[in-house]
């Protein structure tokens, strides 16, 4: 399952135009990196949850096969949290009662985790509630620190879960295995699979095990500096297993003036245009029919699919509704 049904308040407007999972990162909604990874790791059963603009992501998505994967949707007239979430949708995770473990993923992801490794190490635990992917992080009680340790019981490199949202050195990555009678658990509604799950389970004496991240590509996109940040990591070579498209450099259909300067690294999207003698990058994302102005100048910058940008912008993302300056953190 793929959590899409947050609001995204800290994007601000940004989030009013898209819901956070379909903002472009290199010209490619962030959804389409994760239904990318988990397909080329043979997970191709998918559902997601819907709530904020849930019309643009069914849109974009449709039932999948385009993608390679079967896609369901759940629609939440009030949010339900991550638990809440997940519980709203047994009836889809679960049609046949055969309780197998599943992937959870937050929607707002790129995230190049070993999923193979992952369900192996949930299924080496048969005793534990689930298996978080944690990474381990200077700041982690600035994310909701997790308490991970060596765990003997769960064999060589095993990591057992002692606290959530205390002391710890590890963070929560946003995915998560476990099993629909373990979120059967939950209470009815609204609820958070942290706060309501697995922090009192732990707390009242059982089992969840940790799998630590300790390489390959990681960004959340809460915020416009860290959303701008990752494109700008991608456009630097970040590796993906499983990249959904091209990331880099200029589409055969995009039209560059002659005159027009392109400064790599930058992509620019399908159909997109750039006018004589503008700059573009370094640092520049141009999306899909997007259109940059004679003489335009756009570095740090990214354009959304079909936006119109002219002058000198930098550090900004620009989208149909206008442009937003953003501090890097």
């Amino acid at each position: 399952m793929i959590l899409c049904a947050g609001h995204g308040t800290r994007l601000g407007a940004l989030s009013d135009e898209r819901p956070k999972p379909m903002l472009p990162v290199c010209d490619v909604p962030i959804l389409r990196y994760g239904v990318a990874h988990l397909v080329a790791h043979g997970i191709r059963d998918l559902v997601i949850n819907l709530h904020h603009r849930g019309d643009v992501i069914e849109q974009d998505l449709g039932d999948g096969r385009a993608l390679g994967a079967r896609i369901r949707y759940t629609h939440e007239e009030v949010l339900l949290g991550t638990g809440g979430g997940l519980k709203h949708a047994l009836p889809l995770l679960d049609p046949d009662g055969a309780d197998a473990p599943f992937v959870s993923m937050n929607g707002k992801l790129i995230f190049d985790v070993d999923l193979g490794a992952l369900l192996a190490a949930h299924a080496a635990r048969p005793g534990a509630l689930g298996t978080m992917v944690v990474r381990r992080v200077p700041d982690a009680e600035a994310w909701g620190a997790v308490d991970a340790r060596p765990d003997a019981d769960g064999g060589a490199g095993a990591l057992r879960v002692h606290d959530v949202l205390g002391r710890g050195q590890h963070m929560f990555c946003g995915v998560h295995v476990t099993r629909p009678s373990v979120v059967a658990r939950l209470p009815d509604g609204e609820a958070c699979m942290i706060r309501q799950g697995y922090l009192p389970w732990l707390r009242g004496g059982e089992v969840v095990a940790a799998f630590e991240h300790r390489a390959g590509y990681f960004a959340e996109h809460s915020t416009p500096a860290r959303y701008l940040a990752s494109n700008w990591a991608l456009l630097d070579g970040a590796d993906l297993t499983a990249p959904p498209g091209e990331l880099r450099g200029v589409d055969p259909t995009a039209d560059v003036a002659a005159t027009a300067t392109v400064r790599a690294p930058v992509r620019i999207g399908p159909g997109a245009t750039v006018g004589a003698g503008a700059t573009v990058g370094p640092y520049a994302v141009i999306g899909r029919g997007a259109a940059v102005a004679p003489g335009a100048v756009i570095e740090r910058a990214v354009v959304w699919p079909g936006g119109r940008v002219a002058g000198e912008v930098r550090d900004a993302i620009v989208t149909a509704a206008g442009v937003t300056a953003v501090t890097p953190e």
